[in-house]
């Protein structure tokens, strides 16, 4: 049985004594239904059985309540949710900078680095950036931002099409989805 003295967060299931229905649905710990009980009735089968009686939903008419071994019960759940956390992947955004006049080495370079962002599961964000009188050749920086976007189309999908924002022009690339 659950100690009734500790402090229950906000978002834990409601248990035992902290039911306040006049009647409940009642299903038993093999998960057949026993039917609808009184409230009373419904927390002494769960004492008999040294159980918990864990409302299971309260939108219903009436509310549906569960003996179940609630210790048990919330192990299972966190380890579900534990499982979930670690299965779930995290995606980063990775920016690759270069300028609009780079040496076609450098280039490469900045190719090779994207390539391993994007098979690593990351975003690519492509920035040019300019300086001075140099944004006069805006045009130079989207021609060599959609020829990395056709370069890297086997492994990339382009989420944000080259754009320009101040003295950036920007793309977004992301993995292909599989």
């Amino acid at each position: 049985m659950n100690n009734q003295n500790k402090k229950i967060p906000r978002n834990s299931p409601i248990i035992n004594d902290r039911i306040h229905f006049p009647t409940v649905r009642l299903i038993n710990s093999d998960g057949e239904q026993l039917g609808i009980f009184n409230i009373s009735e419904a927390k002494n089968l769960a004492k008999e059985q040294q159980l918990d009686l864990v409302l299971i939903s309260d939108k219903s008419d009436p509310p549906v309540c569960r003996i179940i071994n609630y210790g048990k019960y919330k192990f299972s759940q966190e380890k579900k949710a534990k499982e979930a956390r670690k299965k779930q992947q995290i995606t980063h955004l990775k920016e690759v900078k270069m300028r609009y006049n780079i040496e076609a080495h450098d280039y490469k370079v900045r190719l090779n680095q994207a390539t391993r962002f994007l098979q690593s599961g990351d975003k690519v964000k492509a920035t040019i950036t300019f300086r001075g009188r140099e944004i006069q050749h805006a045009d130079l920086a989207l021609d060599l931002l959609k020829k990395m976007a056709a370069e890297l189309e086997e492994i990339a999908d382009l989420q944000q099409s080259p754009l320009k924002e101040g003295r950036n022009v920007l793309m977004v690339l992301s993995p292909k989805s599989k």
